[in-house]
């Protein structure tokens, strides 16, 4: 009976530990990108050089994670200032006006092994639609830091949404194409529940 006790308690204290986790993302190891076609011929690349996210579970495993993203438009960045310029125009991003772009998920379920469907909804140009993303999840692992072990974990999800469904730029794909390659590589690091705790 007094083993049994103790496994019970043992697995409450588990699940308290997990019962509300925040992980915060390592800009430094993280990347959101996308790719577009030019002319039908070639692909460009660009990613936001300024961003945040974070994800909160209640699992250990993170099945169950929630993520939050948002990137700064004015922050596009494709190799080539004056193209983005252009992009941050009103014939594009409208950066001016809208100057931010964001995430949220609505459901993140396994597929098998590491892959997994995300789904969310994505504000961009004022415009809110569902999107679709696969994801590789690497982890959660254990690893030594700076401070004494940290969680992590890796996500690398991609997938495909269509611009003029946001109205960024014009329909017409002869130039910029209208199919928009999202890249999304995130490593995130679990914030220590204790640490949390004493600055409440």
């Amino acid at each position: 009976m007094k083993t049994l006790l103790l496994s019970v308690a043992t697995l409450l204290t588990v699940s308290a530990s997990y019962a509300q986790t925040t992980w915060n993302i390592d800009k430094a190891h993280s990347k959101v990108g996308f790719t577009v076609t030019h002319l039908l011929i070639s692909e460009v690349d660009g990613n936001f050089k300024t961003f945040d996210g974070k994800i909160t579970a209640s699992k250990a495993d993170l099945s169950d994670a929630t993520f939050e993203l948002t990137a700064d438009v004015n922050s596009v960045d494709t190799d080539n200032e004056r193209r983005d310029g252009h992009l941050k125009s009103p014939d594009f991003f409208d950066a001016a006006k809208f100057p931010s772009l964001t995430f949220k998920s609505t459901s993140f379920k396994k597929v098998e092994g590491k892959k997994y469907k995300l789904v969310g909804d994505l504000t961009m140009h004022g415009v809110t639609k569902p999107v679709t993303l696969d994801v590789v999840m690497n982890g959660p692992v254990e690893m030594p830091g700076r401070n004494g072990k940290q969680t992590k974990a890796g996500f690398k999800s991609t997938g495909m949404i269509k611009r003029t469904d946001f109205g960024v730029g014009s329909a017409g794909g002869g130039t910029v194409s209208e199919e928009v390659e999202l890249k999304v590589n995130g490593e995130f690091t679990m914030v220590d529940p204790a640490a949390t705790a004493e600055k409440k």
